[in-house]
């Protein structure tokens, strides 16, 4: 069983890998994921991947307001997957506290991103949080 670190994780590889192929569904790439063993099957991964990216422009959008000078095509694909799975839990997932999604970016950025991004990507996620209340 996996922790959910290691989901949150699995579904950061779902968002990132749909940024390279935004004509491909979701649902598919979800299917190829299981088959390769890059994902296991898991409700939550699933709902996290799916969840953040029907709601892609809702949430492109609050980054985008909250990351001041910087427009979504800028941020670099790891750090805007990572805030992408991030707000969707703090908007989506009423049972997760918001510091904690929090903490779950920051660590997915140690591992994927650059010290830059990890800071950016806490700025970002704090100034959400206080919007969000």
């Amino acid at each position: 069983m996996l922790t959910r670190r290691e989901e949150r994780e699995q579904a950061f590889f779902l968002i990132f890998e749909k940024a390279f192929n935004a004509e491909t569904e979701m649902n598919e790439l979800y299917e190829l994921a299981l088959e390769t063993e890059i994902v296991s099957d898991s409700k939550f991964v699933k709902d996290l991947a799916f969840g953040a990216w029907e709601n892609i422009e809702k949430i492109d959008a609050m980054i985008e307001k909250h990351s001041v000078g910087w427009k979504i095509n800028r941020i670099s694909k790891v750090a805007l997957a990572v805030l992408r799975l991030a707000v969707c839990e703090m908007l989506c997932f009423n049972d997760i506290p918001v510091g904690v999604s929090i903490n779950e970016a920051v660590e997915l950025c140690k591992t994927y991103a650059s010290g830059e991004d990890r800071s950016f990507v806490n700025g970002i996620l704090g100034s959400v949080s206080k919007e969000i209340g």
